[in-house]
């Protein structure tokens, strides 16, 4: 019976991906107007991001990804990085359609395991138009479904990820460390991505969140703990027309502090706008504007699949202070066109400052097969 209920779900997975195709090639009616999307504007003095609702989703925005990256050790302390992320994204479909079947949001799921010992990255991708309870992206609280891969705020802060990919399996409980509250990036959640107000979101990361739970590989079950972090990012708005993709790393340091930073580059790779965050070991917050942010190649990995090279191991500058990222292995290259269309390098990262072990963390860097498309 399960075998068979799987297949049936996995069938109108498909379906729904053929009406969610079928959707947007259509034209809309004549009478049907584009919905309009809430803007992502600075928080009136005071005012920051509303816990726990805004941890839930924010369908009135156009899109939306709730991410978490981390690394983890098996028993024999071999370790392993992981990243699990949700993406919601409301279509131009009219609203006020009111089938059942109507796209109005589509949840897209990526999950990815690097193991070292393998040299490989696993990974798996999957897409739905939100409905009949099989996918969907709650609001009030954090509660994602697509298909058998769920994860959930639990009444008691932590959160629930449960994943049925097509190479592995994931069953991990994130817990808050005390003393590391959220960090809400740039001004009190509101995050600049550009030079225009409106070039910007709402996003907030849980850094040290303890891990432990299971993972599951060619039928073997392996305890595994460690520590994540967690990235929650809503927004209506496109960046630059002349951006065309981002660097960015997210970091749970090694005493006890937390490092967010990002470029956003243009077409000729030259960096459009940069912003950093770090939480250091005392709690003192510091947030770094765009001319104290760098991010410096070191050494280039060329993929054998889509020969991009991805500047694997790079020098971060936060104003005096500078950060050497490494690779826990050089592919972690992603291949996500069945969902997303993009191609990119996400991947587990060691840092150092003055040379010494700093912490560990997760590198994303896309646009270097090809610009984005936003």
């Amino acid at each position: 019976m399960r075998f068979t209920h799987r297949l049936l779900r996995h069938a109108w997975l498909g379906i729904c991906c053929v009406l969610i195709c079928c959707s947007f090639g259509a034209s809309q009616p004549a009478h049907a107007a584009a919905p309009a999307f809430s803007p992502v504007t600075p928080l009136p003095p005071g005012q920051a991001l509303a816990m726990p609702a805004d941890t839930g989703a924010h369908p009135d925005f156009k899109t939306e990804w709730w991410y978490v990256t981390g690394w983890l050790s098996t028993p024999d302390g071999k370790p392993l990085g992981y990243q699990v992320t949700f993406f919601r994204s409301a279509s131009s479909h009219d609203r006020a359609n009111p089938s059942q079947f109507a796209p109005h949001q589509i949840i897209v799921g990526h999950a990815a395991v690097a193991d070292p010992q393998r040299g490989q990255l696993l990974h798996d991708q999957r897409s739905a138009r939100a409905g009949f309870g099989l996918a969907y992206a709650k609001t009030g609280n954090t509660d994602l479904r697509l298909d058998d891969w769920r994860m959930q705020r639990m009444a008691d802060g932590s959160y629930r990820i449960q994943l049925d990919a097509a190479s592995f399996k994931l069953d991990l409980t994130l817990s808050m460390t005390p003393g590391q509250p959220r960090l809400l990036q740039g001004e009190r959640g509101y995050s600049r991505k550009g030079s225009a107000a409106l070039a910007a979101s709402y996003y907030y990361s849980e850094p040290h969140l303890r891990t432990s739970g299971s993972i599951t590989r060619a039928g073997r079950s392996v305890a595994v703990s460690g520590s994540s972090w967690l990235d929650h990012e809503w927004s209506s708005q496109v960046l630059s027309p002349d951006a065309s993709g981002w660097d960015w790393i997210g970091a749970n340091l090694a005493d006890g502090g937390a490092l967010m930073a990002f470029q956003i580059r243009n077409k000729s790779g030259a960096k459009l706008w940069s912003h950093a965050t770090w939480r250091d070991a005392s709690g003192k917050i510091t947030q770094f504007a765009p001319e104290q942010v760098s991010f410096s190649p070191q050494r280039r990995w060329r993929s054998p699949r889509t020969a991009a090279e991805y500047p694997v191991a790079t020098r971060v500058s936060t104003g005096s202070t500078e950060w050497l990222i490494t690779p826990l292995m050089d592919d972690q290259e992603l291949d996500s066109r069945r969902s997303t269309g993009a191609v990119y390098w996400e991947g587990a990262i060691t840092l150092e400052r003055d040379g010494k072990p700093a912490g560990h963390g997760y590198l994303e860097m896309t646009g270097y097969v090809q610009p984005i498309k936003f």
